[in-house]
């Protein structure tokens, strides 16, 4: 046990060792599931882009669903579309909110440091909006999709991902063939040098945790105050630009980052943004609550809340 430690570089705890070696161990997140059909829903995976799909029943085929496209959490070093997870949660989603999902399985740091993740994000996402064009006439996508309603969502780092990507379409140079109609950011990773809120109540240990993920997950652009990480930090560009029309924000009362996705809700509702945001609190919760309890009432009813965002039911402020 002593020489196995002595050979430790570095830890990123709680999520992985690396080793002198170069040799990762992923510490948590490491279980798949194979691809599968569900009496729910069909899952299979697609080579054209690493990602997993989900279809729901469908019961009138002249019905277009709306389309999500998910991106999963685990600080951009661990899990994946195949996580038990994640597949349990988009499975269900899928099924109760009649929705094709795409669940994107992006290259993880240390082997593959940002922006890798996000350029494997925007090309799933490109991959997906190709398909407005009747790209690949037998796929799911071009029979079921309503590329109308493409919304995009992620949890933890993953809403990350999708506030970035959003960002990145309303960019009027960026080359995205359909129009992202909303994004759900669940239980968003945000930070910055700067405490708001509560945070300076919490622990230390628990302050330093979010700032310690960022520089070693993108070493090349390593400030937690970079607009990637802290979106509303000073030289960030304008939340106006977000390219899309509806957000959900949705935080958990306990987590240090509540106050974070607060202050992101708060700034797209003064910035000139055209659109409308929500957002939805659960309290009494930490982060990722719903993923570690999943069958818990608290979960249940986030879950609805996000499933009534992708079928366009409103409720700008809510909280549980």
């Amino acid at each position: 046990m002593e020489s196995q430690k002595a050979q430790v570089a570095y830890e990123v705890l709680p999520y992985l060792r690396v080793y002198q070696d170069e040799h990762v161990e992923r510490l948590s997140e490491t279980d798949k599931i194979p691809p599968s059909f569900d009496p729910k829903t069909s899952v299979i995976p697609d080579q054209h882009v690493s990602a997993r799909l989900y279809l729901p029943k469908i019961t009138n085929t002249n019905n277009k669903l709306p389309v999500l496209v998910y991106y999963h959490g685990g600080a951009f070093c661990i899990s994946s579309s195949s996580s038990p997870t994640y597949h349990n949660l988009l499975n269900s989603l899928a099924s109760k909110g009649n929705v094709i999902v795409v669940s994107v399985n992006f290259r993880l740091a240390p082997e593959h440091r940002l922006p890798i993740a996000y350029e494997d994000s925007w090309a799933a996402l490109q991959w997906v909006a190709s398909h407005s064009k009747g790209q690949g006439s037998e796929s799911w996508l071009v029979k079921y999709a309503d590329f109308n309603k493409l919304f995009l969502a992620g949890e933890s780092f993953g809403a990350n991902i999708a506030h970035n990507m959003a960002m990145l379409a309303g960019d009027p140079k960026a080359d995205l063939s359909v129009k992202i109609l909303g994004i759900a950011l669940d239980h968003p990773y945000f930070w910055g040098s700067k405490r708001i809120g509560s945070e300076s109540t919490f622990k230390p240990s628990t302050q330093r945790r979010p700032a310690s993920y960022w520089p070693f997950v993108c070493p090349s652009s390593p400030s937690i105050d970079g607009p990637r990480f802290n979106p509303v930090g000073d030289g960030a560009p304008s939340l106006s630009c977000l390219g899309c029309t509806r957000v959900l924000v949705c935080v958990a009362g306990k987590e240090i980052l509540r106050d974070r996705g607060w202050l992101y809700y708060d700034t797209l509702s003064k910035c000139g943004w055209n659109g409308v945001v929500e957002f939805f609190e659960t309290k009494g919760e930490g982060h990722a609550f719903h993923l570690q309890n999943p069958t818990s009432q608290n979960a249940n009813v986030l879950n609805e809340r996000l499933v009534a965002f992708l079928n366009l039911e409103t409720s700008p402020l809510s909280c549980l």
